[in-house]
């Protein structure tokens, strides 16, 4: 099978007309239990590595050794955490969108440009760009989706002990059968989302 071809030729473009270019990407949005995670990653310059891509497009052990060399590399990043009780409050998007918002303004310097994957951030922030899998265009915004997805099963995998009966070091909050099956015969646990419902518990 032949392999993707590497990242980095729309970073590239984008670094002849600004100082360095901040991906952003979350991972989370659509899972059961625990937060939505952001993470903004700057670059002031492209590196080579054929194995960065779509975090969803690497095994976890991969995805592990990648993000580590991105910590290495990069000028700087950040992740930002929204836990259930402000999901439930603001809803998902809105909540997605805080925590890009926050992450932006804590990594951008005048004269950088900004992606982020698919997600309008809003008034004040027109001059982002939010293209439609940019996580599979964009070099910056793909390490950025690398790091999101490491921190945030990394957390799952951490707090599972103390939530045995949902076997979050195997779903990592997401909806698998076997997750719903144990909301409906346990219920939930204050890091589930009460905003997101089972069919079986729709009125």
């Amino acid at each position: 099978m032949a392999q993707p071809l590497a990242l980095g030729a729309e970073d590239r473009r984008l670094l002849r007309d600004h100082r360095a270019i901040v991906g952003v990407d979350e991972v989370g949005r659509g899972s059961l239990a625990g937060p939505v995670v952001v993470c903004a990653v700057r670059w002031e310059e492209i590196p080579d590595n054929p194995l960065v891509r779509d975090s969803k497009r690497l095994t976890a052990t991969r995805r592990a050794a990648v993000a580590t060399w991105i910590r290495s590399r990069t000028a700087t990043w950040t992740a930002v955490e929204i836990w259930p009780e402000v999901i439930d409050r603001i809803n998902i998007l809105e909540a997605t969108r805080c925590a890009m918002r926050c992450s932006v303004r804590a990594l951008r310097s005048p004269g950088d440009a900004v992606v982020v994957d698919a997600v309008d951030l809003g008034d004040g922030f027109e001059w982002a760009m939010h293209p439609i899998k940019a996580d599979s265009q964009f070099f910056a915004v793909a390490t950025a989706s690398i790091l999101a997805k490491t921190w945030r099963d990394d957390l799952m995998v951490e707090m599972a002990p103390r939530f045995g009966q949902w076997q979050w070091d195997q779903n990592k909050g997401y909806g698998t059968p076997a997750h719903r099956t144990a909301v409906l015969r346990s219920g939930r646990s204050y890091l589930h989302r009460e905003s997101f419902k089972l069919a079986s518990e729709r009125g």
